[in-house]
């Protein structure tokens, strides 16, 4: 493919990190993925071939290495990859700020939320003994769990063996947009989001997690 034939080293790190889906592959990586399978579940849409061609290519740039762990290939950032925050982190600001919200009519995947929700649990916040939250989303059959087991969490799509102490019944957009701080826990409720359980543990729920990393950024008024 022709590069921009431009000396211009925006122009130069656009050919190498601008194709579609390259970073959202960093952004999995600096969220702490390191197999191909853990970075693909959190862009489910990604085709396997394009995830092997994106690795490759951010490999052979310098931003990543590739090794051989115990189950197989592990990828991690080098210094050049993990200096991507900055810009990725600049996205989900300016993406967060300023462009419109409304979770109803976005076409979202219900995995990438629960893979988020997983990643931001509060471990200090969590009770002492282990629990499973169900997650049942209106016009999904399966139901998907999240395990909160001490210092270990972790999303399934069947419960590991532990209590199913809170259920959380929800049309995605509800929880979505509860998760991406554009409403309130009681704004979400209204909208068709149920956490059922133990009073507690309902209670508690919310503070386990801290939420999504840029739900803190209001949209700006236009």
């Amino acid at each position: 493919m022709a590069g921009y034939g431009q000396f211009c080293s925006v122009a130069r790190a656009h050919e190498v990190i601008g194709g579609r889906w390259t970073l959202l592959v960093v952004r999995e990586l600096l969220c702490g993925s390191r197999r191909f399978n853990d970075i693909r579940r959190g862009i489910p849409r990604i085709s396997r071939t394009m995830l092997s061609e994106r690795l490759q290519a951010l490999v052979h740039a310098g931003a990543v290495t590739r090794s051989e762990g115990v189950h197989g290939p592990e990828y991690a950032l080098t210094e050049a990859g993990r200096e991507l925050m900055g810009i990725v982190g600049a996205l989900g600001a300016w993406g967060q700020r300023w462009l419109p919200r409304n979770a109803a009519e976005e076409d979202l995947d219900l995995e990438p939320l629960l893979v988020d929700m997983q990643r931001r649990v509060r471990q200090a916040a969590l009770p002492k003994e282990p629990l499973v939250v169900r997650f049942e989303i209106d016009g999904d059959r399966h139901p998907r769990f999240l395990l909160l087991k001490g210092t270990e969490t972790a999303f399934c799509t069947q419960n590991p063996g532990f209590p199913e102490a809170v259920r959380v019944r929800a049309r995605l957009p509800a929880l979505a947009a509860w998760w991406r701080g554009d409403v309130s826990l009681a704004e979400a409720q209204r909208m068709g989001l149920a956490v059922e359980g133990p009073k507690e543990l309902v209670r508690a729920f919310p503070d386990w997690f801290e939420r999504y990393l840029f739900a803190e950024i209001g949209p700006t008024e236009r």
